[in-house]
């Protein structure tokens, strides 16, 4: 290869590497702290929300950051283009994260900075990916997955760094700074992204199928209309006086559940001209899809319920050390980054012996374990605070069960998809994160009718069963899919 290159590929990875590692960056430090922040009282320059409120918002939020990638791609593809979609999604996660750090006691800034994040990730994240695959020709796709191993590195490393910078910095009730930090964080990956330019090589300049003038202004004027109708709906909830922050995340929960019953629906009774096996591998797919959304239901309760115990019930001290809460949420990241190169190589060892169906049950069997130990370090934190060494058991658990889905679970996506929906069927793998994400926030209510305990078995029995039950059917999910050249017969 000639000219400049980042660990022998393009020069334009370590642009995108870098935009992403910083995006990460802010997003994971925001996260880290901002369960915490809601909970924390008013004395303590918080939003004074009881843990259960502060869970459903950091689930909703969660989700909604997963279900804005699909228009975030089509917008891409159709209007701005990848390489600007990717600064503009930036730009706005930045403004994001600066109202959220003006310190002011007003909580409109924290909602408004959410929601520009939330946008300005539904632009940027799908989209960067999408560069890095264009940056290698077609054919070459040896060096294609290995640069996407880079990019995951940076990712990783962004994830692994922030809770331990924005955590400090927002201790002692610092919170405003630490969200000025991941402000800092976006603002960096942004200037490298520009500074960067030349390398992309014209990567994403041009929308793949550019709208029409006419389409255009189709396309503003449904945006406008949803807008108003949305505004119009909350100011109608809001003079009822029921409108609430808790009915607010149970209302934004149902609509999450409802749009993959929706686009499931479209998908198999749509006229498509679907093929025969076509139509018995979606219904495969739909069983792995509520599978991953299980598994997303208990895995992305770190940044809450888990956060919130190590709070209020842990030791904070690690090899005689002090650390605050925040920092518990870099465990996760330091275990992907150490076991990724492991599951990889397993995977390629194993070959065939071992089907997506039994890698889904492993998942969600291991999840299910991790929160067993949760609720025997529960048990034991009513006598006293446990050790921190708990939550790192439950994390290392947790990252054998998500290197055994995550990476799987895209590849699956792909192969599943049938033919007239290639491009769309990645932002549905998106969607069981956001159902998983949505449906854990609300779990958290279960708090007030059970123990600390049980709360955490009937999360783990779920996974496990669920789990069981796909082992159980692993050959005849295996036939649906096609599977390893088997015949797609059943229905």
């Amino acid at each position: 290869m000639s000219g400049r290159t980042f660990f022998g590929h393009p020069w334009g990875l370590a642009t995108l590497f870098g935009t992403e590692m910083w995006e990460r960056f802010s997003w994971y430090g925001l996260r880290a702290i901002l369960a915490t922040f809601m909970a924390a009282s008013p004395a303590h320059a918080g939003l004074g929300l009881s843990q259960e409120t502060s869970q459903a918002v950091v689930g909703v939020y969660g989700a909604l950051i997963y279900l804005v990638a699909l228009p975030g791609g089509w917008i891409a593809d159709r209007i701005l283009g990848a390489r600007r979609s990717v600064f503009w999604g930036g730009f706005v996660i930045m403004l994001g994260h600066i109202s959220m750090a003006i310190p002011v006691t007003s909580a409109f800034f924290v909602w408004l900075g959410l929601l520009l994040i939330i946008v300005g990730t539904g632009l940027l994240k799908p989209n960067i990916s999408v560069m890095v695959g264009r940056l290698y020709p077609e054919g070459d796709d040896g060096r294609r997955d290995a640069g996407f191993s880079l990019f995951y590195l940076g990712i990783n490393l962004g994830a692994f760094f922030a809770p331990l910078v924005v955590g400090w910095l927002a201790g002692g009730d610092r919170w405003h700074l630490g969200f000025g930090a991941a402000a800092v964080g976006m603002a960096l990956g942004l200037t490298q992204y520009v500074l960067g330019g030349r390398s992309l090589r014209g990567v994403g300049e041009r929308p793949g199928m550019r709208l029409t003038p006419r389409e255009r202004r189709h396309f503003g004027r449904l945006v406008a209309l949803g807008v108003v109708l949305t505004l119009v709906a909350l100011g109608a909830w809001a003079a009822t006086g029921t409108l609430t922050i808790d009915r607010f995340t149970v209302a934004l929960t149902v609509v999450i559940l409802i749009v993959p019953v929706v686009y499931f629906g479209y998908i198999m009774f749509g006229s498509h001209d679907l093929t025969e096996d076509e139509r018995i591998r979606m219904k495969a797919y739909i069983w792995l899809f509520v599978a991953a959304a299980i598994f997303w239901m208990i895995y992305d309760l770190a940044p809450s319920k888990l956060l919130f115990f190590a709070q209020d019930h842990t030791d904070l001290s690690l090899f005689g050390i002090r650390i605050n809460q925040a920092t518990t949420q870099s465990f996760n990241p330091l275990f992907i980054m150490i076991f990724v190169p492991v599951f990889a190589a397993l995977w390629v060892k194993l070959g065939t012996r071992v089907s997506t169906p039994q890698k889904f049950g492993f998942a969600l069997v291991m999840v299910g374990l991790s929160f067993v130990v949760m609720a025997v370090a529960a048990g034991l934190a009513g006598a006293g605070r446990v050790s921190v060494w708990w939550l790192v058991l439950v994390y290392l658990i947790q990252v054998f069960g998500e290197l055994s889905l995550s990476p799987v679970g895209l590849s699956v996506t792909t192969k599943l998809a049938p033919e007239a929906f290639k491009g769309q069927m990645l932002g549905i793998w998106f969607i069981a994160v956001s159902v998983g994400d949505a449906v854990g926030g609300q779990t958290g209510r279960l708090s007030r009718v059970m123990s600390e305990p049980m709360y955490y078995l009937v999360l783990a029995a779920m996974a496990i069963v669920a789990g069981l039950a796909l082992f159980m059917f692993t050959r005849r999910l295996r036939v649906m899919m096609a599977e390893h050249h088997e015949p797609a017969a059943m229905r």
